[in-house]
Parts: C-alpha cells; sequence; structure tokens
C-alpha cells in the first residue's frame, strides 16, 4: 500500500523527515518496506533552462528542419536543430542542455548528447510539452512568456510538486490502516505516546447542503445482510473535465492514473478515508431507481474491462429498474460509467459484507481497489461521512449541484465492541508493569473509551472499524505497539530448559528420508491439499472413501482436499514434463484426507513417482528406462534405512497398478508401489512409463521405533560364493526361492542373491532360468569343501521338491 508523505501531513502536521516518520511507522506495526521520492515531473526539469532564439534559418540538407541560434544566459549561445513547425526568432522557448535527462510517457529516461542532424551539429533540443512531462501536445515546442530570462531554470517557472512515498507491508487485520486517515491515526497515537504534540485533522463536510431536489432517486435494498448500510445522492449540472494538477499530483504519486474529475474525485477520498465509492450516470439509470438485491445465475454482465461476465446466484448487484449495473464492492459497469458527456451522477458510498464481497471476487478473478476494503471491512460509521466529503469534492471539481437529500438505509446498526481488560493480564503478557495511566492515554488516542474503571481493570468499547481488536489479548497488542516493543526491558537472566526428544521424532525421520532420498537424484515437492475432484476417478472408491469437500472453494478445480499424493505429485510431474522435463524423480511428504462418517480423517504419507530414464543422458553410459526393479530397490531402501527388514511382501490388490507389491509388518501395512496404468499417466500428458509408490508414514514411524539395531563384530573367516542355474516354472518368484533357502540352512547361509534372468530360446515351455548365488559363511572357523557342498546338495534337493527346479 502507498502511502503520500505529503497527504499524510495534512492529516498530522510533522516536520521530521520521511524516514524518521517511517520508523515510528514501523514500530507501530505499519511496516515500511521502501521510501520512492515523487516528482509531479519526473526528472524535476533538471538541465532545462529558458532560452532565446536569437536566429532561425532553413537547414541547408532538410526541408523540414531549422538551424536556430538560442541564448541560454552563457556567454556563447547555442546551435540548435528543430522541426517544430512554430519556432520562431525572439521565442523564449524551454531548451535541455546536453546531459539532461528526459522521460518518455512510460517512464523511460533518455538522455540529451551533442550531435550531428544532417550534417549539422546540434547542442541542445527545444522541447514540446509532452516532451517535458507538462502536457500531451505534440504539435510543436512550448512557447514561454516574453518576459523571462534567458538562462532561468524552468523548475522556477512551473510548480513541480515533490513527495516521498511509503510503501507499507500492510498485514491483512490492519482493515482500519488502509488508507492515509486510518496511517494518520496510528501515527497521532505514536507521536503523543513519544510526548510530542499532535492533533489529527480531518476534512470538514460542515458546509454539505442540499442545494436543490431536482433529481431523486429511489433506493430499495433486498439484500440488508449483503449490504447493511447504503448510502446515496445525486449531482447534477456537472462538468467532466480533467482534475487539477493538485488532485492528479496527488493520485499520481501513489501510482494511480488521473481519469476524470468525478473519478479521480471517488479513487481520491477511497484513498484519503478508506471507503470505497461509486459514480452511476443518472441518466442511465432507468426507472430512476437503485435496487440492492441478487441476480438469477447465469445473468450475463460486462464490466467496465470489456469482458462479459455470467453472474452467480450469490453475487450481489446495483441494478437499476431493468439491469445490473454494477459488482456490489467490486467493479463497475461500461453502460452506466461516468463519461465526458455525463451531466449527472448518482455517489454510492456503502458498507458491504466482506464475505460476500470475497466470494464474488474470487469468482471473478478480481481484485480491485474497492474490494480489497470492503474483504477486509471498511467502517460503517464512516459511510455518510465519506458520501458527504466526495460529493463536495465533485461539487467543488464539476460545477455541479446536490441536487436531492442523502438517502441512507441502515435498518439494523451496528454496535461497538465492548472488553473488558485486566491490569494483571496487561502484566503477564507483556512481561513488565505499564503505569495504568499510560495505559489509558494509550487507549485514548487510538479511539478507545474506557467505560468504567475498577481496582482490576477497565471497561472497554471498541469502535466498530477496529474488526481486529475483540478480545482482551487484542487490547493488549495494541498497548504495546503503541508504547513500543523496544521500550520493554529484556532481563539480564534468562530462564531455559533443554527439551529431550526422540530420535524417532517425525521430523528426523523425515530428515532421514529425505537426505536419502535427494542423494539418489530426487526432487521434494510441496503442494496443496485441495485438489480437482475429478481426480477422485483415479482412485478405488472402496479405499480412498468419501472425499472431504470445502464449504467455500476458492474455484472448482480446489475443491475437495486430496485422498492420495498421487494426484499431486502427477501434477508436478505434468508441470515439468510440459517444460521439456522427461526424467523425473519427485517425492513429497503430506496429508491425505477423508471423511468417515460425521468424523475426518488426515494420514501422514510419503509419496515418491518416477518416470523416465534413470540418469540424463551421458556419452559414458546409455540410457536406462526406470522400471520396476529399479523402482522396488529404492522403496526397500526407504525401508532398510529406518531400520525394518523384516516386512511381508505380497502384490498389491490395488487398480492404479498394472503391476505393483505391497509390503506388510505383520498387520501394519507399510507401502503399496508398482507401475501405474498407462491411462493415468496419459490423463496428465506423461508419455513414458509412470512409477509410483505410496507409504503409510504412521506406520513407518511405528516400526522404525519399534526396531533394534544390533551390531556384530567384523567376521574373522571368509565368506564363500556358490551359484544355482534353476530351471523353474513361469509362476515360481524369487522370494519363493528365497525363503526357502534361508528356511532350509539357517546357520550358515548369509545372502541370497538373483543376478540373471533368462526366458529366451532352447527353455522348454512355461519355463525360465534363474541364475542365483548363495553367500556362505561361519563365524567361528573357515568352511570346508564338505560343509559347503553339502549345504549346496541340500539346498538343490529342496528346490527340486517344493518348487519342481532343476539344475541347468
Amino acid at each position: 500500500m502507498n502511502i503520500s508523505y505529503n497527504w499524510l501531513k495534512q492529516f498530522v502536521p510533522i516536520n521530521w523527515e520521511a524516514s524518521r516518520t517511517a520508523e515510528l511507522l514501523t514500530d507501530l506495526g505499519l511496516e515500511v518496506e521502501g521510501i520512492e521520492p515523487f516528482e509531479s515531473v519526473k526528472g524535476g526539469l533538471k538541465g532545462v533552462v529558458v532560452g532565446h532564439v536569437l536566429e532561425c534559418i532553413q537547414h541547408p540538407n532538410a526541408d523540414k528542419l531549422k538551424l536556430a541560434t538560442v541564448g541560454i544566459g552563457a556567454a556563447e549561445p547555442l546551435k540548435i536543430v528543430c522541426g517544430a513547425p512554430n519556432i520562431a526568432v525572439g521565442q523564449k522557448v524551454p531548451v535541455a542542455t546536453i546531459g539532461t535527462r528526459l522521460y518518455t510517457s512510460e517512464g523511460e529516461a533518455w538522455t540529451i548528447k551533442k550531435g550531428k542532424i544532417r550534417g549539422e551539429e546540434s547542442h541542445g533540443m527545444i522541447c514540446a510539452e509532452d516532451e517535458l512531462g507538462l502536457g500531451e501536445s505534440h504539435e510543436g515546442i512550448m512557447v514561454l512568456d516574453d518576459d523571462l530570462a534567458p538562462g532561468t531554470p524552468c523548475s522556477e517557472l512551473f510548480n513541480i510538486e515533490t513527495d516521498e512515498v511509503f510503501e507499507i507491508g500492510l498485514t491483512p487485520n490492519r482493515a482500519d490502516a488502509m488508507s492515509h486517515f486510518g496511517v494518520a491515526r496510528d501515527l497521532k497515537a505514536g507521536l503523543l505516546q513519544r510526548k510530542i504534540h499532535a492533533q489529527l485533522h480531518t476534512p470538514s463536510v460542515s458546509n454539505f447542503a442540499t442545494e436543490n431536489r431536482s433529481l431523486k432517486i429511489d433506493v430499495e435494498v433486498e439484500q440488508n445482510a449483503l449490504a447493511p448500510r447504503y448510502c446515496g445522492v445525486t449531482i447534477s449540472n456537472l462538468i467532466v473535465q480533467p482534475s487539477p494538477y493538485w488532485l492528479q499530483n496527488r493520485l499520481k504519486a501513489i501510482g494511480l492514473k488521473p481519469i476524470n474529475n468525478v473519478v479521480d474525485a471517488t479513487n481520491y477520498v477511497l484513498h484519503e478515508l478508506g471507503q470505497p465509492l461509486h459514480a452511476f450516470d443518472a441518466d442511465r439509470i432507468h426507472g430512476k431507481k437503485i435496487i440492492v438485491r441478487n441476480v438469477p445465475a447465469g445473468t450475463r454482465f460486462m464490466t467496465l474491462d470489456g469482458e462479459e461476465r455470467k453472474l452467480h446466484e450469490e453475487d450481489l448487484m446495483i441494478c437499476d429498474a431493468e439491469k445490473p449495473m454494477c459488482i456490489a464492492g467490486i467493479f463497475g459497469g461500461i453502460n452506466t460509467g461516468v463519461t465526458e458527456n455525463t451531466k449527472a451522477i448518482f455517489l454510492e458510498s456503502a458498507y458491504f459484507d466482506p464475505v460476500s464481497i470475497r466470494k464474488t471476487a474470487k469468482r471473478h478473478g478480481l481484485n480491485t481497489d474497492a474490494s480489497f476494503r470492503f474483504e477486509r471491512g471498511v467502517d460503517i460509521n464512516n459511510v455518510e461521512y465519506a458520501l458527504k466529503r466526495a460529493a463536495l469534492l465533485i461539487r467543488d471539481l464539476t460545477g455541479g449541484h446536490i441536487s436531492s437529500d442523502i438517502v441512507d438505509l441502515y435498518p439494523k446498526r451496528k454496535d461497538d465492541y465492548q472488553v473488558f481488560l485486566t491490569f494483571e493480564k496487561i502484566n503477564n503478557l507483556i512481561g513488565q508493569e505499564i503505569p495504568k495511566d499510560t495505559i489509558k492515554s494509550i487507549l485514548a488516542s487510538l479511539d478507545i473509551q474506557v467505560k468504567n474503571v475498577t481496582e482490576s481493570g477497565l471497561g472497554l468499547i471498541i469502535p466498530f472499524y477496529r474488526i481486529d481488536v475483540q478480545r482482551e489479548v487484542d487490547v493488549i497488542e495494541e498497548i504495546l505497539r503503541v508504547y513500543g516493543y523496544n521500550n520493554i526491558e529484556t532481563k539480564e537472566k534468562l530462564h531455559a530448559s533443554v527439551a529431550v526428544t526422540s530420535k524417532f521424532e517425525n521430523y528426523r525421520l523425515e530428515n532421514i528420508i529425505g537426505d536419502l532420498l535427494v542423494s539418489q537424484g530426487y526432487f521434494e515437492t510441496l503442494s496443496n491439499s485441495l485438489t480437482n475432484p475429478e481426480y477422485q476417478e483415479l482412485l478405488d472408491p472402496e479405499r480412498a472413501g468419501v472425499p472431504v469437500r470445502i464449504m467455500n472453494p476458492l474455484s472448482t478445480e480446489l475443491s475437495v482436499m486430496r485422498q492420495s499424493l498421487l494426484s499431486s505429485l502427477l501434477e508436478s510431474a505434468r508441470h515439468n514434463a510440459n517444460r521439456k522435463k522427461q526424467n523425473l524423480k519427485l517425492f513429497e511428504f503430506g496429508a491425505s484426507y477423508r471423511q468417515e462418517g460425521a468424523s475426518f480423517r488426515e494420514q501422514k504419507q510419503l509419496g515418491i513417482l518416477v518416470t523416465g530414464n534413470r540418469k540424463e543422458e551421458s556419452w559414458v553410459a546409455g540410457q536406462q528406462k526406470s522400471d520396476f526393479f529399479y523402482f522396488k530397490a529404492i522403496v526397500e531402501q526407504v525401508l532398510l534405512r529406518l531400520g525394518i527388514s523384516d516386512f511381508q511382501s505380497a502384490p498389491a490388490d490395488n487398480p492404479l497398478f498394472s503391476e505393483g507389491l505391497g509390503a506388510m509388518h505383520g498387520k501394519v501395512p507399510l507401502v503399496e508401489f508398482g507401475v501405474l496404468q498407462k491411462n493415468i499417466g496419459k490423463k496428465f500428458d506423461l508419455k513414458s512409463e509412470v512409477l509410483y509408490a505410496e507409504f503409510n508414514w504412521a506406520g513407518l514411524v511405528q516400526q522404525a521405533s519399534d526396531s533394534k539395531m544390533i551390531f556384530r563384530e567384523v567376521p574373522k573367516y571368509p565368506e564363500v560364493r556358490r551359484d544355482f542355474a534353476l530351471l523353474i516354472d513361469q509362476q515360481v518368484t524369487f522370494r519363493q526361492i528365497h525363503d526357502l533357502a534361508f528356511k532350509t540352512e539357517r546357520k550358515l547361509l548369509k545372502k541370497v542373491n538373483l543376478f540373471d534372468v533368462y526366458t529366451g530360446k532352447n527353455l522348454p515351455e512355461n519355463k525360465k532360468s534363474y541364475a542365483v548365488s548363495f553367500l556362505l559363511q561361519d563365524l567361528k572357523k573357515t568352511l570346508t569343501d564338505a560343509q559347503i557342498d553339502k549345504v549346496m546338495k541340500r539346498l538343490q534337493l529342496q528346490f527340486q521338491t517344493e518348487l519342481g527346479a532343476e539344475l541347468r
């Protein structure tokens, strides 16, 4: 939010430097993020002086150029090439000397340099008004008064206003500070606390009066809950024209573009008092009646930006007797706005329900100065005052007449908030005793009335515009920010306790697994828990359960809570794939949500998604696709890193996967992973095979904390490897071979590994060949050949008997 220092000083006269005022505002909670200088004429006309045209002849090499000799009060006159048709001897003109920086209408700077134009030297530039930023005309050079002395700086001739603009990072709760008046209130309170005399000056509306009653417009509010207060007045016989320079400069300083005197006046009051207003062309209000109501869903309405919008049945509209004219509190319509032909207006000032405004603004993707304020809550007691202020300003700027009484529909008055503040609570929260008189003076400076005083505390009345101050702790925060956080003493002795935490704390395990995956080339994602309801089609309804729906979604695409991390990771994969990143390794820690009857369930998960090649293209090694077995190894690494080794695997009964496995520890499910169905990847425009794993993070944490780490002495005796080439049926799995081997030999067998699979020619039908290695070791002595052969024969016999395996 931009605040003009000159404008601010109209409310609180102060002669401080801007940096000092900015420091005070920051201490008060209105953080000044920067201070920008402003000049009503960019560059301040530095280097531009009055020149006297002494001679003007035809350029020898150009029909449309003149060669002028111009005196600027220096010893030697300047030779300047000029193309203006109106240049003549004897004129006093503005001359930009060499080195002067001028600015385009877009604000881009360019420097006047010595140069040659069609063979003739030019030592400056005779300027038109648009080149100096003094107007829009470019028909010819600017001709000045004859009595001006050559060499006089042009900055002395024109009323160039300089200002300093505060960029305030306004927090959402400070609706009361969304204007120069609101900031001035805080500034006054801060100055008074620092024993500096300060008085808040407000614009007077005492001379507001109805001049005639020639233009009456009736007002009807059908939705009082959405428009608790609605005021309006008409102004006729006005002339719409550009605003005076003082008003234009005020708006330009805070980044607004002047439009005309009526619209500029409403914008001025908006930023002055924080109350949005809207002016309707009264001649375009059919039936001379304003109706505040909802319209049927699907009604089409064209806003001031020329875009046609389809209205929602909950959108509050300002209508005349026939049609909608304005989206209440957000954006006006193109057919009833003020134009240069407008002769009379209906001026609106209202208080609209913040929730309703926010919903409508989000539905239509609009964010205006008006909606910004209405969403946060304006001062309902300021509505009529702001209307009078704007009406008087428009009357004075346009020469119009106030031609109706004020219509003020305020059926149910809003009460101020009441809070009882205890002195004990103040001292406990702040940690330091503040004198009671200081507390009372701070409250008075904040417009908080002390209703009654007791030994224990104060009964307070909080003004309605302080919507963020409704509890005792809120009042204490107000006292503290005005008193000054820097004035709270820091005790010399601090007491602290050392927190004892388990190594199995959730965040520790997340960091361990995150580091593991990152070391393998994976990237962590962080995504929104809100998702598109269409993605529920990807999940098995029996597994996913009932989705949790948002009551007031920002959009249809974000209307349910995700039931799995799958959709979030697929969206991230699509985002990257659309930017030519095809080889992806992603993971995310997050929660999934579901509704179970009348209750809701939140479950922490770890999701891992892989697609494309294992590594980027390189001359060292060829490309290798990320396949199921590579992914299975990653999943097992996660389990083993958490100390979970005694898990049971089984095929995953999950329609998400074309092939997949699940791992459990007893009855606790740990993970399901596999290759996603092709139609799922296709839905997200992913061309390569997609592998996905979803871990039950709560189950992993539980098993990790239950696991025990066992240390063994490094073996002194060597291990021995023996290999089998086994001819087995197609349905036999390596897991069966692995488990049967350890069941047969528990003492000496240390490891079983599958290092080759063959399913090609020269094998019987429905057969495959597994090459399996066995590592044998005795921790107490060196194995003999006889012992080794005995173990291998027993393994061969078991494989033959139990699995029907043959040695090749």
